[in-house]
This record gives C-alpha cells, sequence and structure tokens, in this order.
C-alpha cells in the first residue's frame, strides 16, 4: 500500500482520514459502509481536512484494538487488513476494507435498522428499508425486477404494446414473455415480474407510481424560474425517446438552411443525451419511493438524474474505464434487444467519446443522496474531433455542391453502408447536412454545415 499516493488523494467514497480512534461509533460507521457499497481504507493517524500526518503512538497495540473492535461490534463479520504504515518517522495505521458479499452488514449496538450505513462521497449515510432490501438482493444474486408481482395476472402485461415496441427489430411471440422473464410462473399460475410492468404494465404507475420521468426547462442556471415541463408516463422506451426529444426542443442552437430541408443544429451531441436517459432508465432503483427520474436542462447544462446509488462495489471512477454492473436484469435484457444497449458500460463510453468529439468537457457523475446524477456542460472546451475518416468525408463535402453516398464511398474507400452510418452521425453533430425531400430520399445528398468549421481538429 503506497501511504503517499493516498495521502495525495481527498477523502471520498473509498478513503477517509481519521486523527485518532477518540470516535470510534464513527470509525465503525465507516467500517461498515465501506464493506456495504465498494470497499474503501481509512487512515488512522492523519487529520482530516488538512491531511496533516500526526502519527500513531504504540501502532500494534492500537491495530489490535481496532481488531477486536470491529470483530465485536459489526455483523456479519468484517475482516480487514490492518498495516503500520510509515512517514518521516512516524507510524499511520491503514485499516483495508474489501467489498462484502455477507451485505448489509450493521453496528451491532445501533441494530439492523439504525446501524447499516453506505458510503455516498465522503459520508457515511444511513441505508434506509429499501437500500437494506437491495443489499441482501445483491448479495444473493438477486435482480428486484426479476421478482413476481402476485397480486397481478399475466393479463397485466400489454402484449400489444410490447408487441409494437420489438415490432422494428423481430415478431414477438407469447412464449417469449417468459424467456425475457416478463412474466413468470409463481405458485402454479402466470404473474408478471416486476420488471414486465415497468415495461409494459397495463397499471404500472398503480404498482411503480414514480416509475416515470419528469422533464423541465429552467431559466438561467438554477431551478428559479422554470420555462417548460412535462411529465412523461409512458412505457420506459417511448418515455426515452419522448424525454430526448424534450431535451432537444430546448437545446436548439441554429439550423443550416439548404435548397429544399433544413438541418437542425443542437448545442449538445444527441447521443450523448440519449444515452444519459437510457442508462437513468435501466439502472434506476426502481424499490425506493418518492421521485421519479428527472431530466433538467438548465442555460450551461443538462442533468439527469435518477433514483439509485452506483450498484455496490463500483466507484464513480469506474463509470469511464466502461466498468458495469447490471442492476436491472429484465430491462437490460428487454433494451439489449431492441438496441437501445450495447455491450453494458459501453454507453458511458460513448458518451465521453461523444462530448470530447464535440469539444465538450466530459460528463460527469455524482452520488447525490440515494440518486445518481450525470451532468453534461454546453460550454465547448476546446475543438470538436473527427476521426481520419470522417475528416476524409468532410474534405469530399467542401467540393461541389452535394454528394451522394455512394460517391462519398467511393473517393474515401469506404462501404456504402459503412458511409451512410458516418454520415448520419455527421448530420447529428451538425457538421453535415443533408438535402432532399426526406430522410429517404433516394436522390438526397450531403454538404458541409454552414458553419465555420475551421476549429474542427482531425483525432490522432
Amino acid at each position: 500500500m503506497d501511504l503517499n499516493d493516498l495521502l495525495r488523494r481527498p477523502e471520498g467514497k473509498t478513503l477517509e482520514f481519521k486523527r485518532d480512534l477518540s470516535s470510534p461509533q464513527g470509525f465503525l460507521r465507516t467500517i461498515v459502509a465501506f464493506a456495504n457499497t465498494a470497499g474503501g481504507t481509512v487512515l488512522i493517524g492523519v487529520e482530516d481536512r488538512s491531511g496533516h500526518v500526526r502519527g500513531v503512538p504504540r501502532p500494534l497495540d492500537v491495530g489490535e484494538r481496532i481488531a477486536n473492535l470491529i470483530s465485536d461490534s459489526i455483523r456479519p463479520r468484517v475482516l480487514p487488513d490492518i498495516e503500520v504504515l510509515n512517514f518521516r518517522h512516524k507510524q499511520v495505521l491503514a485499516v483495508e476494507v474489501h467489498p462484502s458479499p455477507a451485505r448489509p452488514h450493521f453496528v451491532v449496538r445501533s441494530g439492523l435498522e439504525a446501524g447499516t450505513y453506505v458510503r455516498v462521497g465522503s459520508t457515511n449515510r444511513r441505508a434506509d428499508p429499501e437500500l437494506t432490501a437491495e443489499m441482501r438482493r445483491f448479495a444473493t444474486g438477486e435482480s428486484y425486477d426479476e421478482r413476481p408481482l402476485p397480486t397481478a395476472d399475466s393479463e397485466a402485461v400489454d402484449f400489444r404494446v410490447a408487441s409494437e415496441s420489438f415490432a422494428p427489430v423481430r415478431e414477438l411471440r407469447r412464449r417469449d414473455l417468459e424467456t425475457l422473464r416478463l412474466v413468470v410462473s409463481h405458485q402454479g399460475r402466470s404473474v408478471p415480474t416486476v420488471g414486465g410492468m415497468l415495461l409494459f404494465g397495463r397499471d404500472r404507475l398503480e404498482h411503480f407510481p414514480d416509475a416515470w420521468i419528469q422533464a423541465g426547462r429552467f431559466a438561467g442556471t438554477d431551478r428559479a424560474v422554470i420555462l417548460d415541463q412535462t411529465r412523461l408516463e409512458l412505457p420506459p422506451v417511448e418515455a426515452i425517446e419522448a424525454a430526448v426529444s424534450f431535451v432537444r426542443k430546448h437545446l436548439f442552437h441554429g439550423a443550416a438552411i439548404g435548397s429544399v430541408r433544413r438541418t437542425d443544429l443542437w448545442s449538445l451531441p444527441p447521443e450523448a443525451v440519449r444515452e444519459a436517459v437510457i442508462n437513468a432508465v435501466v439502472h434506476a432503483d426502481y424499490s425506493q419511493r418518492g421521485a421519479p427520474i428527472r431530466v433538467a436542462i438548465y442555460d450551461d447544462r443538462l442533468e439527469v438524474e435518477n433514483p439509485g446509488l452506483l450498484p455496490f462495489g463500483l466507484t464513480l471512477d469506474d463509470l469511464p474505464l466502461g466498468v458495469s454492473k447490471l442492476r436491472n436484469r429484465v430491462l437490460g435484457r428487454v433494451f439489449h434487444e431492441l438496441g437501445l444497449v450495447e455491450q453494458w458500460g459501453s454507453g458511458v463510453q460513448r458518451m465521453i467519446a461523444a462530448c470530447q468529439d464535440s469539444g465538450l468537457p466530459a460528463p460527469v457523475w455524482e452520488e447525490i443522496g440515494f440518486r445518481l446524477r450525470v451532468t453534461i456542460r454546453t460550454e465547448k472546451v476546446g475543438p470538436a474531433l473527427v476521426d481520419g475518416r470522417d475528416s476524409s468525408i468532410l474534405r469530399v463535402l467542401e467540393r461541389g455542391d452535394g454528394h451522394r453516398t455512394r460517391e462519398i464511398a467511393q473517393e474515401v474507400g469506404l462501404s456504402t453502408r459503412s458511409t451512410r452510418t458516418r454520415l448520419a452521425r455527421l448530420v447529428e453533430r451538425g457538421l453535415v447536412r443533408e438535402v432532399g425531400t426526406s430522410p429517404n430520399d433516394p436522390k438526397r445528398t450531403y454538404v458541409r454545415s454552414l458553419e465555420d468549421f475551421r476549429g474542427f481538429t482531425k483525432k490522432r
């Protein structure tokens, strides 16, 4: 363990400094929170906030006291690694806790209900009954949306709505409802699962009154004045499209006018907006009550927020690396079949790439209360980026009054299909515009957008 590296880091989800053990209850809450969440290290002999190293006298004795304190005061038992680290003739105790498969852990003195904690940022938060229940499900490998709803029957899942959602990809058959675990057999009869009700339930909001999306456009950079709002109570697949459309309406910032069609330009990359909303829907903790998924648009940013912390064992630093754990298996399975999600974790990386390619800062994720929020800022921090292939396409479009897809493909050495995909992305980003009577016009051509692209930089 590298003490110098730990001291350079701020306190956060997996690190806490403690001057001494004068407050053992606070120390125990931290150990419980680390074990219940993503693990972490407590450095004893280091002042919090300042990070000043005071050291620990008789560290071996203190280490033995810590081991006994944890063993006697926490259930189920936690077995941390305790190590003495040297720093300029002083000794610091490092207590490393690993994410535990035996969640939920709690402080014996307070009991399970009042003594169960999770780590949120640099603080320990008491877990409510819903979060404690999620820990139990996680420990047994159970997904909340796979649970049966015995008070309803299988007809509570609207097969027509489900079929319409699947129509673009394949024909849905009745027996597919079981394969997708939209319905399951429970005590001799077929009943919907939580996921089946959330996705296609006839009375979904009666069972889950907070399973909707609240979208709002605010004036300025706070919530003092709201300009527009909507309540999206549609099934999730439709609600996602409606939420993205709402964001697009309020992030419009110009248009490129062609001879036949007009192409709107947006201040955020549509791909990043879409991924943010999809991630919020598929990873929300629907066992929580009290608040829906929220999409908030300000003058300088977009915020998308869903109930539920990161899945246990993950940290915010894991997200950009593509590390992911699926909270809702039914939703995830259906979204994957519908093409709304690809490889798990790749959505976050696509969001980051889309923002950076557009010259915007990378999205920022935060855990706030028992909710997860992603913020995408609209102020550019650098030139937009295009890769070599896209740069070649843009150079072709600089010549003449418009080019067909096949012509462009021949010049850049790509297949027509690949070129069409790249052109669609360039149109979404506002770099290229279509000229034609409709998106399906076989004679449509592509031209460079009227915006000034001298600031665009080729991605190396």
